[in-house]
C-alpha cells in the first residue's frame, strides 16, 4: 500500500483487506457497514447473460456466431473447448467481453468456418442458436451485462442484511458512483497471479513469466489440488517430472511442460498458449497499474467525479459506454467545460490504462502514475513487448467509476437477490463489495462509526 494510501486509511474508514489491497482495490465508495454474506456459494448464484451487440446477419458470411449458455466454465477454456470440437486450431473462436468462471453464463462466441452440425456434447453447455454474420466478434462488441445474483449465508437475518443494503444502495446513488477497479476475478479468481504474468511478459523476461504461471501459489486459501506440483516444480524445474505431477486438467500448465519437456526455450514454450490468453496477462498487469492508481488518487485527495488540470476525460455515448477511444487533456483553459461535461454525465474522468503509445503525464494525477512506473521499473515503450509484439498495447483510459445502476433488492429464506445491469468493462463484484464489505475492518480513528 502507498504511502498516501496509508495516510488515508489512519484517517478512519472502512479497510479493505489484504488479498483486495495487494490487486490495488483500496477504497470503498462507501461508508456504510457491509453484510459479509456467500457471494457465488453456487455457480447458480451468479447469472450473467451478456447485452450483445450482434455482429450483422448475412447467410453467405464467413463467420458463424454462436449463443452459448454455460455453467462453471473459464472464458479461454470454454473457447478452446468449441474449437476442439468444431477441428479448429487453438485460438480461433473469439468473444466479446470475458465472464466468471464461477458462473451461469450467456453469451456469444464467433469463428470463421461451417456451422456446427449438432451441440457440442461438452458438460454443462447449451448451444442455444447460430447464425452466419459478415464480420466475427472482437474484445468489447457489447454493449454491457445483465446480473442476478444471490447472495446467501448472510451474517445476519435477510431483513437486517436488506436494511443494510438499501442504505448503501441510497449512499451509492446519492455519490458519483462506485469505483470502476478491475475486480479480483481480472488477476485470476482461484489464483491471482495473472497481472504477475503479464508483468514479466513486458519486462521482456519471457522466462519467469512462465515460471510465475508454473510454479507461484496463492498468497492465501484453501490448497488447491495443484498447488503441490507448483512447490515441487519451483523445487525441481524438471518438465517431464511435472508433467506427471500436474493434474491432467491444467491443460495450459500442460502444454507449457509439454514444449518445455521437449527441449524447448520459454519463448516458444509461451506462444504454444492462445495469444488472448497471452494477451490477457498484459492487460491484467496493466489493470494492476489502473487499480494502484486509482486507490492512491483517491489517497491523495484528487477527485473522483471531477477532473484537473492533467486529467483526460473519456465521452460517455446514451448507452452508457466509451463513444471511440479518444480521450481529452484537461487543461486550464478547457477545465470548466470538462467539467460541466462530465458533471452533465456526457463523459467521465478517465484513467490510465498505460501503453507504449500513452502520452506523457501531467499534473497531479500524473505524478502518481510515474510514481508507480518508477516503483516498478517499467518505462511506457515496453508495453510494446518487443519479446512477443504480437501482445503489444498502446494503452487508453477508462472511466475512474461507474454511476450505481439502479438495484433489484429482493429478500429470500436466507439469502438477498440482486438483480441490475452494467455497462461493459464494470464488475458486479466491484460493486457487491461495497455491500459485502467482506474481510473490511474499521481503523482505529473511526471505531464507532455508523
Amino acid at each position: 500500500m502507498s504511502a498516501a494510501l496509508a495516510r488515508a486509511v489512519a484517517e478512519g474508514a472502512w479497510r479493505p483487506p489484504e488479498r483486495e489491497e495487494r490487486l490495488g482495490l483500496g477504497f470503498y465508495a462507501t461508508d456504510t457497514p457491509g453484510v459479509v454474506g456467500a457471494l457465488k456459494a453456487s455457480a447458480e448464484a451468479f447469472r450473467v447473460t451478456e447485452i450483445s451487440s450482434h455482429p450483422l446477419p448475412d447467410p453467405e458470411g464467413s463467420y458463424v456466431v454462436l449463443t452459448l449458455a454455460s455453467r462453471d466454465w473459464e472464458q479461454h477454456e470454454l473457447a478452446e473447448a468449441v474449437a476442439r470440437r468444431l477441428h479448429l486450431a487453438p485460438g480461433s473462436v473469439h468473444w466479446s467481453g470475458t465472464k466468471d468462471r464461477r458462473a451461469v453464463s450467456q453469451r456469444l462466441f464467433s469463428y470463421r468456418g461451417p456451422p456446427p452440425e449438432t451441440d457440442f456434447g461438452l458438460r454443462d453447455v447449451e448451444l442455444r442458436g447460430w447464425y452466419r454474420a459478415r464480420d466475427g466478434l472482437v474484445l468489447g462488441h457489447h454493449y454491457g451485462n445483465a446480473f442476478d445474483i444471490v447472495v446467501s449465508e448472510l451474517a445476519r437475518g435477510t431483513e437486517a442484511a436488506l436494511e443494510s443494503f438499501r442504505r448503501t444502495e441510497r449512499s451509492l446513488r446519492e455519490g458519483p458512483g462506485f469505483p470502476n477497479f478491475f475486480g479480483p476475478q481480472r488477476f485470476g479468481e482461484v489464483r491471482p497471479v495473472t497481472h504477475e504474468v503479464g508483468r514479466w511478459i513486458v519486462r521482456g523476461d519471457l522466462a519467469r513469466a512462465v515460471d510465475v504461471y508454473l510454479a507461484e501459489r496463492p498468497v492465501e486459501g484453501e490448497p488447491g489440488p495443484g498447488d503441490a506440483a507448483r512447490v515441487a516444480f519451483a523445487e525441481h524445474h524438471d518438465p517431464a517430472r511435472a508433467l506427471r505431477e500436474f493434474p491432467a486438467t491444467y491443460r495450459f500448465e500442460h502444454r507449457l511442460l509439454e514444449h518445455l519437456a521437449r527441449g524447448h526455450s520459454p519463448e516458444r514454450a509461451l506462444r504454444a498458449l492462445s495469444r488472448d490468453l497471452r494477451t490477457l496477462f498484459v492487460h491484467a498487469y496493466q489493470s494492476w497499474i489502473f487499480n494502484r492508481w486509482l486507490s492512491d488518487r483517491r489517497a491523495g485527495g484528487l477527485p473522483l467525479d471531477g477532473p484537473v488540470e492533467g486529467d483526460r476525460i473519456v465521452r460517455i455515448g446514451r448507452d452508457g459506454t466509451i463513444r471511440g477511444n479518444d480521450s481529452v487533456p484537461v487543461e486550464a483553459d478547457n477545465r470548466a467545460e470538462c467539467a460541466e461535461l462530465v458533471r452533465r454525465g456526457g463523459a467521465r474522468v478517465g484513467g490510465p490504462i498505460v501503453g507504449f503509445d500513452s502520452p506523457p503525464s501531467v499534473g497531479e494525477a500524473g505524478r502518481l502514475l510515474e510514481r508507480i512506473l518508477a516503483e516498478e521499473g517499467i518505462e511506457r515503450a515496453q508495453f510494446a513487448v518487443r519479446a512477443a509484439p504480437e501482445l503489444a498495447s498502446r494503452g487508453t483510459y477508462r472511466p475512474i467509476v461507474v454511476p450505481a445502476p439502479p438495484m433489484g433488492l429482493a429478500g429470500e429464506e436466507g439469502a438477498v437477490r440482486f438483480r441490475f445491469a452494467l455497462p461493459k468493462g464494470a464488475y458486479a463484484t466491484v460493486l457487491l463489495r461495497e455491500y459485502l464489505k467482506d474481510g473490511a475492518r474499521r481503523t482505529s480513528s473511526a471505531a464507532g462509526a455508523g
